[in-house]
């Protein structure tokens, strides 16, 4: 008896899931638990993104910041229709989600050297996961240091979580503001001048950075000025991601698609056309 073939499954169709914890991270910046509706969600990998689907709207890459047993984290900022519906969601919302999509960062690789994490605004979101597995296998790992920035006090992103991992005695953390308030008393200015200070060895050290593109390109730089190797410093591409199979073109970053070959990608690769205006 022959059995019946099943067709395959369109990949642009979203799975269905239902937001299991919202918290409000800052103004306009929410986080969400999510878990499927049924069955289990796929394994993802730090570094990663889904594309969510906000029913009736419209869909939107959003990276992963994290995971539970059964769900996806992720952190949105209300910039648009689809994010600002997204953030706007409550626990017991429904949502359609279709991933993880994209390269990882290179957590597995970097063991054994010092790892340094160089997080702008947002971007500290996409950086999480690959904090929390490099920190869970601790003894694997040189020198950590975590340099984060933002604008304002005010805007520091998960803050409390920043004062945990700098507790720790095994991990350099260091944030800066551009502009301070009468109560800050830490760090002002940019991200990458935080890097001139860090201890690190250039010989032996991966670099992950992730933020907004003219602060990855300073970071990027300040970190080749201190003589660290381009193919071990990997930043993370996010935009312009529509389909993220590689179908409607609008990710494309020169010769890559950053949905199938990022987005993070390795300096070295696209350090040629990191700073080309219209690309």
């Amino acid at each position: 008896m022959m059995q019946a073939v099943m067709p395959p499954r369109d990949p642009m169709v979203p799975d269905v899931y239902r937001v299991s914890r919202a918290q409000s991270e800052l103004a306009g910046v929410v986080t969400l638990e999510v878990e499927p509706v049924s069955g289990n969600r796929p394994a993802g990998l730090p570094g990663q993104f889904n594309m969510l689907y906000a029913m009736g709207i419209g869909e939107v890459a959003i990276s992963i910041s994290g995971e539970t047993p059964r769900g996806f984290v992720h952190t949105i900022r209300a910039v648009g229709a689809v994010s600002g519906a997204l953030a706007g969601m409550e626990e017991g919302a429904v949502l359609g989600l279709r991933g993880p999509y994209g390269t990882g960062w290179p957590v597995a690789e970097a063991e054994g050297s010092d790892v340094v994490f160089v997080a702008g605004g947002l971007g500290l979101a996409p950086l999480r996961p690959a904090i929390e597995a490099v920190l869970a296998a601790r003894e694997r790992y040189g020198r950590v240091t975590i340099l984060a920035g933002c604008r304002s006090p005010r805007e520091i992103l998960f803050r409390h979580q920043l004062e945990h991992w700098r507790q720790r005695l095994d991990v350099e953390v260091q944030v800066t503001v551009d502009h301070a308030d009468t109560e800050w008393r830490g760090n002002v200015g940019v991200v990458p001048s935080l890097i001139r200070r860090a201890a690190f060895d250039p010989d032996d050290t991966y670099a992950f950075i992730c933020g907004p593109e003219v602060m990855m390109r300073f970071s990027a730089t300040a970190l080749q000025e201190a003589n660290l190797p381009a193919e071990r410093t990997f930043l993370s591409m996010e935009r312009n991601m529509k389909c993220a199979i590689g179908l409607c073109g609008h990710c494309q970053f020169g010769p890559s698609f950053i949905c199938k070959d990022g987005p993070v990608m390795a300096l070295d690769r696209i350090a040629g056309i990191l700073a080309m205006r219209e690309i």
